[in-house]
């Protein structure tokens, strides 16, 4: 027959044991993976319109509606119809980033990417994040203009290399 001090050590192995267990549970289950959500970081939200002409041969131009979320390492990116449909959503992580258009998703190695191969233009990231904050930053031969940027505007434009690309950034007040 065991004794009470028998009994209370397996009670106590298997109370630790059942402790790892839903430590490792529920670790499991929090862990990120991908371009999935974006809710475990402190997030800013910016809505407005966006508009991005480059002077490609044939010359393309893009207007849309937005809302970003995130921060350049981590976000979403929705664009939007003039009357409020949901074109596309941008997700990106430092893993992936991926493209969800009408049901289909396209997954790209990076946002920067992403970015490239959907618009035709190497727009980054990292500099719009600091364009929206305020920060001048130059990155690959981007430039901005945030004279306006207490009004809602942003401009910003790439010469080289070709093609000459601008973005017009148009924030909601």
């Amino acid at each position: 027959m065991p004794t009470t001090h028998g009994v209370s050590s397996r009670l106590h192995k298997a109370f630790l044991s059942a402790i790892l267990f839903a430590t490792l549970f529920i670790a499991a289950c929090a862990h990120k993976t991908g371009a999935g959500s974006i809710s475990d970081i402190k997030t800013r939200i910016w809505t407005g319109r966006i508009s991005l002409q480059i002077q490609s041969e044939p010359p393309q131009a893009f207007f849309t509606g937005f809302e970003l979320k995130g921060q350049a390492e981590r976000g979403e990116l929705t664009l939007t119809s003039p009357i409020g449909n949901v074109l596309g959503i941008m997700r990106w992580s430092p893993q992936e980033a991926e493209l969800e258009t009408g049901g289909n998703t396209r997954r790209f190695a990076s946002v920067d990417a992403l970015l490239e191969q959907t618009t035709g233009a190497a727009v980054p990231i990292t500099g719009l994040f600091d364009w929206l904050a305020g920060k001048d930053t130059s990155i690959n031969g981007w430039t901005a203009d945030l004279s306006k940027r207490d009004t809602g505007r942003i401009d910003a434009i790439r010469m080289d290399p070709a093609p000459q690309t601008k973005l017009r950034i148009v924030l909601d007040q």
